[in-house]
């Protein structure tokens, strides 16, 4: 069965982090035949500004597929993008709808702010420092957190092992490994 994953693209996106998710999960939907990736734009403009003023064009308007039954949902960091996704009736529902299903949330940066909107932040989570306050739950300082079918991850340095950890759930440990080594993340964290 295949596993759709919303993506949606806010004025004022955080670009890396956004990039940084999606191009993880498409690299996965290429290994594992069973995911699919739906880019979305929060009104009929397709061509979307981030924080730092580049543009990505979305594949689709959140109207015309709001009614999908997605396995997840990911959102990008920055905080006007933020701001806009916390203000859309149709995210927040789409949010509440995936975690009473039990499917998976994912946020970055400022974004656990609109888990929180949308009553499914609790327990612990992480989130660009700062933008904890007045959360529920307990803030933690990684890089990537997993609690139950939330995953939440700090910022744009980070967006890398965020996509990674939505592919270990969404795919498994066998894609996970793949993409984790494909990366050269063991450079990173001097693995051998």
């Amino acid at each position: 069965m295949i596993k759709k994953v919303l993506i949606p693209l806010a004025q004022g996106f955080e670009e890396a982090e956004f990039i940084g998710i999606s191009d993880i999960l498409k690299r996965a939907s290429v290994l594992s035949d069973n995911l699919e990736i739906f880019i979305s734009s929060l009104d009929k403009e397709l061509l979307v500004s981030g924080a730092h003023g580049i543009k990505i064009k979305a594949d689709f308007v959140l109207d015309n597929i709001k009614d999908k039954e997605f396995d997840a949902i990911a959102l990008a960091g920055g905080f006007e993008g933020m701001s806009n996704l916390k203000a859309n009736a149709t995210i927040l529902s789409i949010i509440k709808k995936l975690h009473s299903n039990k499917k998976i949330i994912g946020a970055i940066c400022a974004s656990p702010i609109v888990l929180n909107e949308a009553g499914v932040l609790e327990g612990e989570f992480t989130c660009y420092p700062g933008c904890e306050k007045m959360l529920k739950g307990v803030w933690v300082n990684k890089a990537v957190c997993v609690n139950k079918n939330v995953i939440t991850s700090a910022g744009p340095a980070t967006a890398i092992l965020f996509g990674l950890e939505l592919v270990k759930s969404l795919c498994g440990e066998e894609i996970y490994e793949a993409l984790y080594k494909a990366m050269l993340i063991p450079l990173l964290r001097n693995e051998n």
